[in-house]
């Protein structure tokens, strides 16, 4: 028995663990040899000794391998599980020595196509100044992504969270609004009570977790509108630029649609009838915030001081239509 296990045996000398470890999480997350290849600028077959050898020296099999695709084992799974976070804590220290604590590395952030464009990047350039050790990653969609399975560090996620295994920091919070185009009002004339949306188009959400109504305040007793069912999108940007041509009316969160309505391009309407209610954004990530590595931290830290919607919580009254 090897009494020393950071020792090599003197067959295994040449071998370098590490880089061993880095190729096979590269191809279990990419799905191919060739990818991880490209990535790490070598051959096919190189990639494929690495992971081989990777497998004789722990004397199991960690991916299946055919024609058209590669599945992990379960003992691959657990190699990918607890060698992704290994490799993060390496960067880690590499960073707090090399750098004397200051964060690098990649960091993987994922939203809302409408959230990414209009909270987030206006925020990289000072965010890459303030860190220019930092690589991020952004990916930006609709869909409700699982953080494991897209590898992401954050993810930024409006409205009531679930119960799981995330940790959230809340950002900040705006208020929901209907509305609509000067000339779809002036050619469709304005609801004066939450009834009157039957007349009209609304624009809602086609994804499964989307909520089917629009919720309103009606002498003190909650009401819920049916958003309809004409005119139906994934996209928060694409629901904006509906409302801009005068497809319809939409419910949208004040700070998504806070230059429009400056620029007297939307009006709000109903809001008398409005809850109040003001829907949350977090930041959420998986992992224990005492454990976190460096560069997902000071991510999390800069978007908890930078982010500001406090003028997103109150509608100014010259944004109601008349």
């Amino acid at each position: 028995m090897n009494a020393n296990p950071f020792l090599l045996p003197p067959a295994e000398q040449g071998a370098d663990r590490f880089a061993e470890l880095q190729t096979f999480v590269q191809v279990a997350q990419l799905g191919s040899f060739s990818a991880a290849a490209r990535q790490r600028e070598v051959s096919p077959s190189a990639v494929s000794k690495i992971v081989a050898r990777l497998e004789a020296r722990l004397g199991v099999q960690l991916l299946r391998r055919s024609t058209r695709r590669l599945e992990l084992t379960a003992e691959g799974e657990q190699l990918l599980e607890q060698g992704r976070q290994l490799l993060a804590d390496w960067l880690a220290l590499e960073s707090a020595v090399t750098r004397q604590g200051q964060p690098t590395g990649v960091v993987r952030i994922n939203a809302s196509s409408s959230t990414g464009t209009r909270l987030l990047v206006p925020l990289v350039a000072e965010l890459m100044q303030l860190y220019p050790g930092l690589q991020l990653d952004l990916s930006f969609t609709d869909q409700v992504v699982d953080l494991i399975a897209a590898h992401a560090d954050i993810a930024l996620r409006w409205g009531r969270l679930p119960s799981s295994d995330m940790v959230a920091r809340l950002l900040g919070q705006t208020r929901q609004v209907i509305v609509a185009s000067p000339a779809y009002l002036q050619q469709h004339g304005s609801p004066q009570l939450p009834q009157d949306l039957q007349h009209h188009v609304r624009i809602g959400w086609n994804y499964p977790r989307a909520v089917p109504h629009w919720p309103f305040v009606v002498n003190g007793e909650k009401q819920a509108i049916s958003m309809g069912d004409v005119l139906r999108v994934n996209d928060g940007e694409a629901m904006r630029a509906l409302v801009l041509a005068g497809a319809g009316l939409a419910r949208l969160s004040l700070y998504h649609a806070w230059e429009e309505l400056q620029a007297g391009r939307m009006k709000v309407m109903l809001e008398d009838f409005n809850t109040g209610i003001l829907e949350p954004i977090h930041a959420v990530y998986v992992g224990k915030p005492g454990q976190l590595p460096a560069r997902t931290r000071a991510v999390l830290d800069f978007l908890k001081e930078r982010v500001d919607l406090s003028y997103a919580e109150t509608l100014p009254p010259e944004f109601k239509a008349k």
